[in-house]
């Protein structure tokens, strides 16, 4: 007999937004569209130029569900597509998914545990109708740390996630938990559901045959003062072809490295350069690891296959949540596509933001677009 697709009834995941530059009426705003009194979870991401005391109490005030969210480098709302300075949001109001959140208070107190596994129990596990969205402090850089743990204990549980982010200043970035806002923190959201997912990662990058060996790091602060023996922004502007003093975000987006883990290659990107020669990453680095440089495929182009491929997987999407990071922005604005990607965006049910780093299964990635896709129930005949 053949099998048909139930959808959910209704309007049960409902995605909006603001972009009033208040923090109370930007709240009261997103409340109204998401229809916030029967809810039984939300999440969202914000500009980190709200003000967060206000915006923390606001949300505290209107949503009385479990409630996760964090700062952003930029937030992304279909039909809209790539926004800024302002608050979007997705509610769920279905007893088809639902998520219990969790807070990791220190990132710190958490890494330098005897065993971190203990501060996350009890965790519930029910592997095939569970999936983990972790949000975390883009500036902390103990990433690796925190999502290998997180993965270890989380086993057979699809974990993808993001690092909050404070626009290009690179000094604060907060993950919210019950009203207010934490830096060094992070928090996650176990959800359980009976819909059909899947998790996903996307990139744009190929490897070349251009090898980049770091000869010297400073492994804590995450900064490369030696590639091939040679002064790291001095060697890197010479293999991409650009002078030293022409180093900037829009360079490192277009010259990102990869490092091979398991057989596939994942983005490892830079994030500035210093004025004392050496490099900042995103991403943890180390002596004598073997980097090698990406070539670009066109990012548009590339995402309009995947997304259709996501849609043709699960058909009757009900959501497609996405952890952009901000070097993929960059490149968009640069080339002048946001018009464009939001045309690409309109047509599915996106909700997202900009990142400093992106998690996907146990792996700090970056210069991605992780997420997750929810489609529709099912009908029990068959």
């Amino acid at each position: 007999m053949t099998q048909e697709r139930q959808r959910i009834s209704g309007d049960m995941i409902r995605r909006g937004g603001s972009t009033s530059k208040d923090a109370e009426q930007a709240v009261e705003e997103l409340a109204a569209k998401l229809g916030a009194t029967d809810l039984n979870s939300m999440l969202f991401f914000c500009a980190p130029t709200y003000d967060l005391d206000a915006l923390g109490r606001a949300i505290r005030h209107h949503f009385e569900c479990p409630v996760i969210g964090c700062t952003t480098a930029g937030e992304i709302l279909a039909p809209a597509g790539y926004m800024q300075h302002s608050l979007v949001g997705v509610g769920f109001a279905t007893p088809e998914i639902s998520f219990t959140p969790m807070f990791i208070p220190s990132l710190t107190d958490f890494v330098n545990a005897p065993d971190a596994s203990l501060l996350l129990s009890p965790l519930p596990n029910s592997p095939g109708r569970q999936f983990c969205l972790l949000l975390i402090d883009g500036l902390s850089m103990l990433e690796e740390r925190v999502v290998a743990a997180i993965h270890h204990v989380l086993r057979r549980v699809p974990l993808i996630g993001g690092s909050a982010g404070d626009g290009l200043n690179f000094k604060k970035a907060f993950v919210y938990h019950e009203g207010r806002f934490y830096g060094n923190a992070a928090t996650m959201a176990i959800f359980s559901t009976s819909l059909p997912f899947k998790i996903f990662q996307f990139q744009h990058f190929t490897p070349t045959k251009t090898k980049l060996v770091i000869t010297e790091a400073d492994i804590a602060h995450r900064n490369v003062s030696e590639i091939n023996g040679l002064p790291a922004a001095e060697e890197y502007a010479r293999i991409v072809g650009v002078a030293v003093d022409e180093l900037s975000p829009s360079v490192f987006a277009a010259h990102p490295v990869m490092l091979r883990i398991g057989g596939e290659y994942y983005v490892r990107s830079i994030q500035k350069a210093n004025a004392d020669g050496s490099l900042t990453f995103y991403c943890a680095i180390e002596n004598g690891l073997v980097l090698t440089l990406a070539t670009s495929e066109h990012l548009l182009e590339q995402l309009s296959s995947q997304l259709a491929d996501l849609s043709r997987d699960l058909p009757d999407l009900q959501l497609i949540l996405g952890c952009d990071c901000i070097l993929r922005r960059l490149e968009l604005e640069q080339c002048d596509y946001f018009a464009r990607i939001a045309d690409i965006l309109a047509q599915y049910p996106f909700i997202g933001f900009s990142t400093y780093g992106e998690q996907y299964g146990g792996i700090h990635v970056n210069q991605t677009l992780t997420g997750l896709a929810i489609g529709a129930g099912y009908d029990s005949e068959r």
